[in-house]
């Protein structure tokens, strides 16, 4: 190696690390997601920003990166490290309950947005095969910039982990279709495809095997020695194998990587791997957003800001509303489905992937993939901006539906009074099945962050004898009490049971005693947190050890209605003073 490249590898690692260590902190202070940081300080210190200088001004070679292709490898190890790191976060088992999402609404959006972009762009004069390819690689979501925002779990994050896993397993056979479609196209296109496929799941097999016996003997012994350099070799050692053997196989490393994730996953070791390596994939992931800064050439989008503008927005706009419609039509809620759909309208890394795939089998000409090269770039940049407008699109969405609920009462209403962690929880399986709700809590710092964090939530003081007027006018559907305070608790359920004949009263209880006096206070159901607990521990160990979820699920409900059976038994059927219970309780099924 000589002193010109070494000076080149140490003026990148200056400016990465610099990056790192003023974008992070300056942004969390201000916020603002790194991420938009990152991308920005690829556009300044790129080939087009004083990259470009450093013709008349050397010492500027300190402050830029002039070669953007020489870090690209540390870039593609980022991706593969977040999907590491994803697989560490899931399970065998979580992946299987999600399998109609990834192969349902997961092939609607990618091949649904595809097709709608094939079909304008048709119309603006491209033939067929050149369309298909440019549809199916716009169509394609960020995988390494969707996931850090909205995270795997939650119901936007759910939705949208499903749609990105399956892009990610559907990238080498799109690859592969592309060039059998293409004037380049060989005889053996769908052979070779069939091969890579084949050779790609006993792959997929042969790992899974040998982690299923081999990573906990591995990991065992690195926490014997009690080091973690140990541990982060290994670690490093597990997903670079798995990665390697999947890219031999024709399949794309980034499911070698996941895989890895998710046989350590299954080991008692997740947790310490996944806190090694943690710090190595942000700085991996930051130097990709940076690579996707330098694509952005500011005196180029000068100068073609109309088309760039016009192809954003129509890219954005199309698959925004392919993948809402999905959703919808797979039963998610309007606001998760608007936001979820914002989240997903940009391009993806793997756009360019398949951008190169489509110019390699003749589809498209290079300067048409140059231009939308460049729109992909755009895109990846402003998706945190999407992510944000989508969040506040779905407030806006669900404060409607919830608004006009209060104002003119057409719409029954769930009341929730109480808004901590339960009282949310209810709130989102709530909007996730488009039914309206209004929710009260009494401390007001927790008011204030549920409403940061999107909810419909208002302070109120449940405790004050005139706080149920406020609902004289509005229709209830429900009443839902997650207080703290038993006792206030018990005298609410006196008086909104003396208000209301005939509307369930959903309450939590502490334990079965507590849950016996809410019974006869007048709720319709009580859950008591100590059985709950118990029953999702059993299942979860019954699921483990192998038996059916079906069965397993069954037994739960048995359990949990002859617990309720048991309470009301040893505290009698009658309400209060003996008087006969609502006519509700005796029709409602237990939670």
């Amino acid at each position: 190696m000589d002193a010109g490249q070494n000076s080149s590898i140490l003026s990148d690692a200056i400016v990465i690390l610099g990056a790192a260590g003023i974008v992070i902190p300056a942004f969390a202070r201000l916020r603002i997601t790194p991420i938009i940081g990152f991308i920005l300080v690829g556009v300044l210190v790129g080939p087009h920003g004083l990259g470009s200088l450093v013709g008349q001004y050397p010492w500027l070679q300190w402050m830029s990166i002039q070669n953007g292709h020489a870090i690209e490898p540390f870039a593609e190890f980022g991706i593969i490290l977040l999907l590491f790191s994803i697989g560490l976060e899931l399970s065998f088992r979580r992946l299987w309950t999600m399998r109609r999402r990834v192969f349902g609404v997961g092939p609607g959006k990618l091949f649904g947005g595809g097709l709608v972009i094939a079909l304008a762009l048709m119309l603006t004069g491209h033939s067929w095969p050149a369309a298909a390819g440019l549809g199916v690689a716009l169509a394609m979501s960020s995988t390494a910039l969707v996931l850090p925002i909205s995270g795997t779990s939650g119901r936007v994050g759910q939705n949208a982990f499903a749609m990105l896993l399956f892009e990610d397993l559907a990238l080498v056979p799109i690859i592969f279709l592309l060039g059998a479609i293409g004037p380049a196209a060989g005889e053996d296109a769908v052979a070779s495809l069939t091969a890579i496929l084949m050779r790609g799941g006993l792959t997929i097999l042969i790992l899974g095997l040998i982690g299923w016996f081999f990573l906990p003997i591995l990991f065992a012994q690195a926490a014997r020695a009690k080091s973690p350099e140990l541990f982060l070799s290994a670690s490093l050692l597990v997903v670079i194998v798995a990665a390697l053997a999947t890219s031999n196989a024709g399949l794309s490393p980034i499911v070698g990587a996941l895989i890895a994730g998710l046989l350590i996953a299954e080991t008692e070791y997740h947790g310490e791997v996944e806190g090694i390596i943690a710090p190595f994939r942000g700085l991996a992931l930051g130097v990709f957003l940076i690579t996707v800064g330098m694509q952005i050439n500011l005196a180029a989008l000068a100068a073609d800001w109309p088309r760039l503008t016009i192809a954003v927005l129509s890219v954005v706009a199309i698959k925004a509303m392919v993948t809402a419609a999905f959703l919808r039509w797979a039963r998610v809620g309007r606001g998760t489905a608007a936001e979820v759909g914002l989240l997903m309208g940009s391009p993806s890394e793997t756009t360019l992937i398949v951008l190169g795939a489509a110019v390699q089998a003749g589809l498209i000409a290079t300067d048409t993939a140059a231009f939308w090269q460049v729109v992909t770039a755009i895109g990846l940049t402003i998706t945190p901006l999407l992510a944000s407008l989508g969040h506040r699109l779905a407030r806006r969405i669900d404060t409607s539906l919830t608004g006009k609920a209060a104002a003119t009462g057409d719409v029954p209403q769930v009341l929730i009074i109480g808004f901590g962690r339960v009282g949310q929880v209810v709130a989102d399986l709530l909007v996730e099945h488009d039914r309206a709700y209004t929710a009260y809590e009494s401390d007001i710092d927790t008011v204030a962050e549920a409403q940061r964090r999107g909810y419909q939530v208002s302070y109120g003081d449940a405790a004050r004898g005139n706080f149920l007027d406020h609902f004289v006018d509005t229709r209830l559907s429900a009443v839902v009490l997650t207080m703290d305070d038993p006792a206030q608790q018990l005298r609410l359920i006196r008086r909104l049971r003396a208000r209301y004949d005939d509307i369930p009263i959903i309450t939590r209880a502490r334990d079965s005693a507590d849950a016996a006096a809410q019974y006869q206070a007048g709720a319709n159901d009580a859950v008591p947190e100590a059985l709950e607990g118990s029953l999702q521990m059993a299942e979860a160990v019954l699921v483990d050890i192998g038996v059916a979820v079906g069965p397993v699920i069954a037994s739960i409900h048995e359990h949990r209605a002859a617990v309720r059976a048991r309470i009301l038994g040893d505290n009698g059927a009658d309400g209060i003073d003996g008087a006969p219970r609502p006519r509700a309780a005796v029709r409602r099924r237990s939670v």
